[in-house]
């Protein structure tokens, strides 16, 4: 399976980006997806996540209540809109991908085994 991370840029705080993560090679269903993301100097830390064939979502405190994580199957794509954006949401953002039956929010990042090359999120103030 390959992961096409897209959508980043460069906008202005509080303005909002939509990423996309596109799966091919295999099909969404088969995967729950997690976005990631690393600034310079930081570790990589999660963001959100959607599960495998269930509608179960999750969010890290910083992301919930801004960012939406979706999917849509007819297009093996899974989005995560992006609101309010501050300057501190400045990193690269990947998408990754594990078959698990889990519910996501229980997937450490370290499992997650397949990932995308990422895409450049920068806000500015």
């Amino acid at each position: 399976v390959q992961l096409q991370a897209s959508g980043g840029g460069l906008v202005q705080a509080g303005e909002s980006l939509k990423l996309s993560c596109t799966v091919s090679g295999s099909t969404l269903d088969s995967y729950a997806i997690g976005w990631f993301r690393q600034a310079p100097g930081k570790e990589r830390e999660g963001v959100s996540c959607i599960s495998k064939g269930r509608d179960n979502t999750y969010y890290v405190d910083f992301a919930r209540g801004r960012f939406t994580i979706s999917r849509d199957y007819a297009k093996n794509t899974v989005y995560l809109q992006m609101n309010s954006l501050k300057p501190e949401d400045t990193a690269v953002y990947y998408c990754a991908a594990r078959d698990s039956k889990l519910n996501c929010r229980l997937l450490p990042k370290d499992i997650y085994d397949n990932w995308g090359q990422g895409t450049q999120v920068t806000v500015s103030s």
